[in-house]
């Protein structure tokens, strides 16, 4: 979709009244969503069943020769739309970029099947291999920042450079968290409600802007589609992969350039909500700490901490997020 089509869109949505934005519905695969850039589709293969992996796959201008292949990985809450500002920077820059909806995702299928980062980091290599792309920049913001760290491990020799961006799993969540069963997660899912999805959004930023409403109209809208209780075990499914998969131990086995974009304002914790105290809760998910300590645990790694920027730097810091990120991918 051209940007002044999508442009427009977005101006007519701001204009409906709220009961009306209140009664949207999307679907599990957000097919009445319109993404800035085309969206394509890959058909992978996972327990002996096929499903359609979306992805965006934008070129820079023509005048480019030879771009240089950049991959942008979704966190957990969110899709890969809101790199939208990231795509549009990048492509200016001469950069190839391909944002995957990582299945479970997004426009991709939302698959009932075992979820793991290292088989959503091997669907992301066949999609490399289906776009004849060898080697490429990865960036992973959140649960992206875990996938796209289990990337550059199995497939250093594709990992030209590794960006994490505000990424979870810098600390073990089950020494911290009670264990809850799918069953528990899928329950809490289902009590999902907008109000609920707005309050935890507003923790992502140090403070709130009418742009953020958008990652959390299109959550809330699935809320009130029949397709939700799939989106929901879905979403489970993905929790428990989170909670049950670290990566914190394996950040001195990376092998390539690191850069690590810390908002120093974050205190995401997964399953914050589950440790029962306050005292307790407020002993994890300090970012400041995490950020020194997992840079001193990856090798030659570059740290750039941003005062005054919580969770989502692409969001809420684009120009500082950009700026260093440019840096890094033409050193």
């Amino acid at each position: 979709m051209k940007k002044s089509l999508y442009t427009l869109l977005l101006l007519l949505l701001a204009q409906l009244p709220l009961a009306a934005q209140s009664q949207q519905t999307h679907n599990a695969t957000l097919s009445d969503y319109a993404y800035r850039y085309p969206v394509n589709y890959l058909e992978v293969e996972q327990e002996g069943q096929k499903y359609k992996m979306a992805y965006m796959d934008v070129s820079p201008p023509t005048n480019f020769k030879n771009p240089q292949t950049v991959v942008l990985m979704h966190g957990k809450n969110f899709l890969g739309a809101y790199w939208q500002q990231t795509i549009n920077f990048l492509a200016g820059q001469g950069y190839r970029v391909v944002v995957p909806d990582q299945l479970g995702f997004g426009k991709s299928d939302k698959a009932e099947v075992h979820y793991s980062f290292h088989q959503l980091a091997q669907h992301t290599r066949r999609l490399l291999d289906h776009l004849k792309i060898n080697q490429a920049v990865i960036v992973g913001h959140s649960m992206g920042g875990m996938l796209a760290t289990r990337f550059a491990l199995m497939y250093p020799e594709i990992t030209a450079k590794l960006v994490l961006e505000n990424p979870i799993g810098l600390e073990d969540y089950r020494r911290m968290v009670p264990y809850k069963n799918l069953d528990e997660l899928y329950q809490e899912e289902l009590k999902r409600t907008e109000a609920g999805i707005r309050d935890y959004h507003k923790t992502y930023y140090t403070s709130w802007k009418p742009a953020y409403d958008e990652w959390v109209r299109i959550p809330a809208a699935q809320l009130r589609s029949p397709d939700y209780p799939q989106v929901a075990l879905v979403s489970a499914h993905t929790y428990a992969m989170i909670y049950e998969q670290p990566v914190v131990y394996e950040f001195s086995d990376l092998k390539v350039p690191v850069l690590l974009v810390i908002g120093l304002e974050d205190r995401t914790v997964v399953g914050k909500a589950y440790i029962k105290s306050e005292e307790e809760r407020k002993k994890y998910g300090q970012y400041p700490q995490l950020g020194q300590q997992t840079a001193s645990a990856i090798p030659d790694a570059k740290l750039l901490e941003l005062t005054g920027v919580g969770h989502i730097p692409h969001l809420e810091a684009p120009d500082q997020f950009h700026k260093a990120l440019l840096e890094f991918l033409k050193q």
